[in-house]
């Protein structure tokens, strides 16, 4: 058996000051979301487009000009679109706070008729407890959405500074970011380290690559879908599936339900509605059977149960953006997981 060798306490001193450097920026990052959010973003971003200046290099242009056209063509493919879509988008959201009403009283509608139904067949009084607690949560999460959107306007506003600054001083100064953390590193556990975060920048970067495509591919399918079908805030309904499934498993019902009961009140049941359940299910049995396979799963390498179980716990400790990145924080505990066993059980 094989004796590990001990650690000096100048290695130990380095090892303690190199995580508490870790531990202190991940603390202040989330507690400062202000600047850890468009932080994150940026990185993120950084690491889905940086591949490309390499790749400029080796056809012969330098790193500056690589770095500028990159980061150019990021500005222009982001902004374009969104000088396009977001007037038609923020009609389309004006617009359709009118037929909040509308659909509420048919909701109200059916559920009154089928309270009806069930005690004229069985005899049985349903509570309407729960379906007013319900209706009181909608109209209080409205209401939240609408007092929150000048905050939501001025930090998207703070952010469309801050992001592009922070991915361009990435682009700029990444690798000597990387060689001071790296020199930061201490000797025992460089190559891992090394090797550790290579790995999961790659894997975090075509994650979220994938994701952006596979939300891109079912939002593009819903609004071609509901614009041939002449349905009325299709633009608005497929942003709203596209952003939502972006979300694992919870996601495609949180896209569908808005367009359905929107359906509903102003179609009521015939084939209209029958056509716009059809096109959903298509878009997410595509997104299912064919994109994720492709695209996702691949990707992050982990068992269907590891992807569930990741995706509860994430949820639990911080909702909706913890159940966005559990399957790549599974994924990160994964390969330290398989570093670990290969220390313990296979001698380094």
């Amino acid at each position: 058996m094989l004796e590990s060798k001990p650690i000096p306490k100048r290695e130990k001193f380095k090892l303690g000051f190199f995580f508490g450097l870790f531990t202190f920026v991940f603390a202040l990052l989330v507690s400062m979301p202000r600047v850890g959010v468009p932080v994150l973003l940026g990185y993120v971003i950084y690491l889905i487009i940086s591949p490309a200046v390499p790749t400029l290099e080796k056809i012969g242009i330098n790193r500056t000009g690589s770095i500028w056209i990159v980061f150019s063509s990021l500005i222009f493919f982001s902004t374009y679109p969104f000088i396009k879509i977001v007037p038609t988008v923020t009609a389309e959201a004006e617009n359709i706070q009118y037929y909040l009403p509308k659909v509420e009283r048919y909701v109200t509608e059916k559920y009154s008729e089928f309270r009806e139904e069930v005690k004229e067949k069985t005899s049985f009084e349903i509570s309407d407890k729960y379906f007013l607690q319900a209706v009181e949560w909608v109209r209080g999460a409205s209401t939240k959405v609408l007092l929150n959107a000048p905050k939501l306007v001025a930090s998207f506003i703070e952010w469309v500074f801050l992001i592009p600054l922070i991915v361009f001083f990435l682009l700029k100064d990444g690798r000597a970011f990387k060689v001071g953390i790296l020199r930061l590193t201490p000797n025992s556990i460089f190559e891992r380290f090394y090797n550790l975060s290579h790995q999961f920048n790659k894997k975090l970067g075509d994650y979220i690559f994938a994701k952006f495509v596979e939300a891109s591919i079912v939002g593009i399918v819903i609004t071609s879908g509901l614009l041939i079908l002449n349905v009325r805030f299709a633009l608005l309904f497929g942003l709203i599936s596209a952003f939502t499934n972006i979300i694992p498993y919870l996601g495609p019902a949180l896209g569908f339900v808005p367009a359905i009961l929107f359906a509903l009140a102003e179609y009521g049941g015939g084939t209209t509605l029958g056509a716009i359940i059809t096109l959903f299910l298509v878009a997410n049995a595509i997104d299912i059977a064919i994109v994720f396979p492709i695209l996702v799963s691949k990707i992050v390498d982990l068992h269907p149960l590891t992807v569930v179980v990741s995706v509860i716990l994430g949820s639990q400790w911080l909702g909706i953006i913890g159940m966005i990145i559990s399957i790549p924080m599974a994924a990160a505990v994964k390969l330290i997981i398989q570093e670990v066993y290969k220390e313990v059980y296979q001698g380094g």
